[in-house]
């Protein structure tokens, strides 16, 4: 099963309970870094990388001495990533989302296909669970295709061969990066704080990945701090909460030294080899009806 842990905003402890999680859950996982813009769970699992290679995208190139400047490009590109002046042509492959229409579309043949990059896939081991990420390139905008490259190299044998659980970090907030990284996801496990900032950005990641048809509970991190409107807001949404992490100074120091929670003391072993059991039996009906 695919467990994608996501959150309406950052900060809110996202990746620190995907780290926990795996290495609480009782049965090896790939633990995967889908938060390609600023990708951290490595600095937690501290991965062996065994392996990467560059992740590129298809772009258009073009051979002015075959284009009759028809335009059918420029104005099939909603994108506005080729432009056609006159007797010159012009592409911006920083602005191309590689849906390979033009390329399709131009009767001349004078678009052909080359690759610009877009960020760098990473795999490897941590302990007895493997370890994924995507990492994107300075300055490149487009996260949502270097996402879904991580997915497509997740079924790779010697990524994912005789494990069946996935834990997918996901991007913080609601928009095109998270919708790609959660899509694909049997459960969605969404971190907030008992704050006003935690409990608006919960309300608009509920209703964001509501529209995706997936079972959702919640973590409260940070749990005694705020007010309980996080609480009213799961009663009334019927949200589940699965487990409150603590606000304590202990937790924070571990964080910030790269530890995983899980492993700092007896109760937080405890909390989330809970919380792993009780997503488990949450996210298997899930599963089994999004397969069969």
């Amino acid at each position: 099963m695919k467990i994608a842990i996501a959150s309406g905003k950052g900060g809110t402890g996202k990746t620190m309970v995907t780290a926990s999680l795996s290495v609480s859950w009782g049965s090896r996982v790939v633990a995967v870094d889908l938060d390609v813009e600023e990708p951290n769970l490595h600095l937690f699992l501290k991965p062996d990388i065994t392996g990467s290679r560059d992740a590129l995208m298809e772009v258009p190139q073009a051979d002015e001495s075959k284009c009759n400047y028809c335009r059918e490009c420029a104005e099939f590109c909603e994108y506005k990533a080729i432009s056609v002046l006159g007797s010159v042509i012009m592409i911006f492959p920083e602005m191309c989302h590689g849906c390979g229409g033009c390329l399709a579309l131009c009767p001349t043949g004078a678009l052909t296909p080359t690759h610009r990059k877009l960020g760098d896939v990473s795999w490897g081991t941590s302990g007895q669970n493997r370890f994924l990420m995507g990492r994107l390139r300075v300055g490149e905008a487009m996260s949502p295709p270097l996402i879904h490259q991580v997915m497509t190299a997740l079924k790779q044998p010697d990524i994912s061969a005789g494990i069946a659980d996935v834990l997918l970090d996901a991007p913080p907030g609601v928009s095109c990066p998270a919708i790609s990284a959660v899509i694909d996801s049997d459960y969605v496990v969404l971190v907030t704080e008992p704050t006003p900032f935690g409990v608006f950005d919960l309300r608009l990641a509920h209703q964001a990945f509501t529209t995706l048809g997936k079972p959702m509970g919640v973590v409260v991190n940070r749990a005694g701090v705020g007010n309980d409107e996080v609480y009213g807001f799961c009663s009334q949404a019927g949200l589940p909460i699965l487990a409150e992490i603590p606000y304590d100074r202990a937790i924070a120091e571990a964080y910030a030294a790269g530890e995983v929670i899980a492993r700092i003391s007896a109760p937080m072993t405890a909390l989330f080899q809970r919380l792993a059991e009780t997503i488990r039996q949450a996210a298997a009906p899930a599963k089994e009806a999004r397969h069969a």
